[in-house]
């Protein structure tokens, strides 16, 4: 039987959950699975790892903590940016600048990341650079569908 292994490709179907929640973050169906290949450095290790051995058919379900998926939440991470920095034509749209709201930046190396508007203060925004999902234990749930070599 063609099993997971480093160089080749599955097509999964799988829920992903925070672990002890039972809101759904990401799903693949057996009608729209996802393509992983493994090996080459693009999945989370935990996920990768779980997944090695497996073959066409298996079910998994497995818990990577945090440290083995997007890490600890970091609290450098978090810092406080002056809300000129969203000025446009120097003036600050407030319907912009909401909680939850996310903005692609740079930093001083030209570095793309990701921000969420966690806090508003009067000259200053708060925002959390953390991937959405660091500090939470991740669950998969799911069926190997297909295993094939790298070329098809």
């Amino acid at each position: 039987m063609n099993k997971i292994e480093k160089g080749k490709k599955a097509r999964v179907s799988y829920t992903l959950t925070v672990a002890g929640d039972a809101e759904v973050i990401d799903q693949a169906d057996e009608t729209h699975p996802a393509t992983f290949g493994f090996g080459q450095g693009q999945l989370i290790d935990g996920f990768e790892k779980n997944l090695l051995g497996l073959q066409a058919g298996d079910v998994f379900d497995f818990v990577i903590p945090a440290v083995q998926a997007y890490g600890p939440k970091d609290t450098y991470a978090i810092f406080d940016i002056s809300k000129d920095t969203f000025a446009v034509e120097g003036k600050i749209d407030d319907d912009l600048l909401q909680i939850g709201n996310t903005f692609p930046m740079s930093d001083n190396d030209g570095n793309r990341h990701v921000g969420k508007i966690i806090q508003i203060n009067d000259e200053t925004v708060t925002m959390d650079f953390n991937h959405p999902l660091a500090g939470q234990d991740l669950h998969f749930t799911g069926k190997i569908l297909e295993v094939f070599g790298s070329d098809k």
